[in-house]
């Protein structure tokens, strides 16, 4: 029987990663484990800031946004040598198994450490909702109800003023967080990395609203597409003649409270992740698939391919700004 585990978050922080910490901690303990946290991620292990916890520590962060253990990127952990300090110091202290809360590359430094002895379960941390393997991560609900509460926000000050506000959402290469963004507040105008517009697409669109005198027009892209979103904001000013503004979101869509849904598949995961791991199991990773926990090898989720959601864009981008094909 496994007497003792760590959890770690690592990558960009997420609203629920405390929850799913958490729960982890109260799982191990219910089982006769002892629990253990690691401190700013990969770098904790290397750096030895693994600390033993608590239910009362558990009990008090599920309803914290970020991670209260700290996350930190360590691109030396692909490094062997490096790898091989952390696995020291865990078996040092006796821990068999650890829960690494984070996205894609936190999960390739899991699965070179249950190579290495050490069985690594992975948990969905990211706002993105870029791992293709799970429905949904841990801190999407919470970031998409941020997007949508602001693009509510901007549309009421656009409809007052007869604007068009180009809002730029985060991301990291994934639409995710944009389109269901989009869909759910109405924006006129939609562009993210799976379904690119141009510039130039962009501006025949928003003056084609401009023509049918729509008060207010919403323009919602995705992060890092364009050199700034300042300057599409004035090339649609002068292409369509509406005032027009940028608002960047920013990190406002990493912070807060969980939701309810991003507490539940945190503490569900955990729960499930725990289990892998009584099991002797490792390089696994939790996913969420058709509204169940699945657990797959790393190594294959890393390799899935993402969805085509074009044409499914297409038809959102013509209903909501009513421009026929």
């Amino acid at each position: 029987m496994i007497k003792k585990i760590g959890v770690l978050t690592s990558g960009g922080d997420a609203p629920g990663m405390n929850a799913a910490v958490g729960a982890v901690v109260k799982t191990a303990i219910a089982n006769g484990i002892t629990p253990y946290v690691v401190k700013d991620g990969y770098k904790g292990l290397i750096n030895n800031w693994i600390e033993e916890v608590n239910e009362t520590f558990a009990n008090d962060i599920i309803s914290r946004g970020g991670t209260v253990i700290g996350s930190a990127r360590l691109p030396e952990f692909k490094e062997v040598e490096v790898r091989q300090k952390a696995v020291k110091n865990l078996k040092a202290l006796g821990i068999e198994a650890l829960v690494v809360i984070g996205g894609d590359g936190s999960y390739q430094g899991a699965q070179k450490l249950t190579e290495m002895g050490i069985n690594c379960i992975g948990l969905p941390g990211t706002i993105d909702n870029d791992i293709v393997s799970s429905d949904f991560t841990i801190g999407f609900d919470t970031a998409l109800n941020t997007v949508v509460e602001s693009i509510d926000k901007i549309r009421e000050t656009a409809q007052s003023h007869n604007r068009c506000i180009v809002v730029e959402i985060m991301g990291n290469a994934c639409g995710d967080l944009t389109l269901y963004g989009a869909i759910a507040t109405g924006a006129e105008v939609i562009s993210t990395p799976e379904s690119k517009l141009t510039e130039e697409q962009i501006c025949e669109q928003v003056t084609k609203l401009a023509k049918a005198n729509r008060r207010s027009v919403i323009v919602a892209i995705s992060e890092k597409m364009y050199p700034s979103a300042d300057e599409l904001a004035k090339k649609i000013q002068k292409a369509s003649g509406y005032d027009s503004r940028a608002t960047v979101l920013g990190h406002t869509q990493r912070g807060g409270s969980p939701t309810a849904m991003d507490r539940y598949l945190s503490v569900t995961a955990g729960i499930f992740a725990v289990e892998q791991i009584i099991a002797g199991k490792g390089g696994l990773y939790i996913g969420l698939y058709k509204n169940e926990l699945v657990a797959r090898d790393i190594d294959k989720t890393l390799n899935m391919k993402h969805k085509d959601v074009r044409e499914f864009t297409d038809k959102i981008r013509a209903i909501n700004a009513n421009i026929k094909k």
